[in-house]
């Protein structure tokens, strides 16, 4: 099979026509078509549905364009390795939409500014989907929360130990936390991330019943209530910055206080382990004193 053509494929795929297609992969539009009735004809298969304009993918087509991405990315895993080069390429990062985010960029700068051949692609999306193109080969290594299943053949180390607080404006008394949640108004993190169910998990198990007076769905929002005057709420040290705290107070959430992990799953035997053990080093460095050394089993 012609990896040219594949590459093809992924570019109608991404860019959406043949013509658009074309002038990415610097080829006429007329030899773009003759390259997909080429694949057509090797996989004796309808990659396009041509009753369309312009053509859309049959089921067929996105199935091809799901192998062509693992069959290119395998590809450059093995020229890599076989010349013993990790530090070109592109590297497929993903992220939660957490505070990991908060210190992803700096670290890929980091390894950019180290590394200028090496390109770094990052996507933000959830847990699952993510761990999913992670043991598909669609990214090389993403970042997430524990506390979700991790498949046989992926790995997970975590780099950030990040203690969760309990924050109230300035203006509320500071009393024991459980009087605190019992009593004060609450606003409750509500999403469908590891996080949420932490939080909730410490709620229950301090028995609190908490008078809940907003539901929202991010840190940020969370944090902007508060301030505002609207309640208590709980959330990661991340994202306590100085410009954040302005009129609101922090009590530790717990006791012990609870802390939530979050790290890096790649895929074992991985080919980039090298620059993804470097990636590790650069995030818990840009997590200050909550930063965890990568330890591996075999270690």
């Amino acid at each position: 099979m012609n990896t040219r053509h594949l590459k093809t494929l992924l570019a109608i795929h991404k860019y959406r026509t043949f013509s658009q297609a074309a002038e990415k992969v610097n080829l006429t539009a007329a030899a773009v078509g003759q390259q997909v009735v080429s694949l057509e004809q090797e996989l004796r298969t309808e990659l396009f549905d041509r009753s369309t304009r312009p053509p859309t993918f049959t089921p067929q087509g996105l199935q091809v364009v799901d192998m062509a991405i693992k069959i290119l990315r395998l590809e450059e895993d093995t020229k890599l390795s076989l010349r013993g080069v990790v530090v070109s390429g592109t590297l497929m990062i993903g992220s939660v939409r957490s505070s990991a985010v908060n210190v992803v960029p700096g670290a890929m700068v980091k390894m950019r500014t180290k590394y200028p051949d090496l390109k770094t692609n990052l996507r933000i999306g959830l847990s699952a989907q993510l761990v999913s193109d992670v043991a598909s080969g669609h990214l090389d290594a993403a970042i997430i929360a524990e506390h979700i299943s991790i498949p046989q053949h992926l790995t997970w180390h975590p780099f950030l130990d990040e203690p969760l607080w309990l924050v109230l404006p300035k203006d509320m008394e500071i009393r024991p936390i459980k009087e605190m949640l019992n009593e004060y108004p609450f606003i409750r993190f509500k999403s469908a991330v590891p996080l949420a169910n932490v939080i909730d998990t410490e709620l229950s198990l301090l028995g609190v019943t908490t008078n809940d007076v907003a539901e929202v769905d991010t840190i940020n929002a969370l944090i902007t209530c508060a301030r505002s005057g609207l309640g208590i709420t709980v959330v990661p040290q991340m994202f306590l910055l100085e410009s954040e705290m302005t009129n609101l107070a922090k009590v530790e959430f717990g006791s012990p206080q609870v802390s939530r992990r979050i790290g890096i799953v790649e895929r074992n035997n991985n080919p980039r382990k090298a620059i993804i053990e470097e990636l590790h080093d650069h995030l818990a460095e840009q997590c200050g004193r909550n930063g965890l050394p990568r330890i591996d089993a075999e270690n």
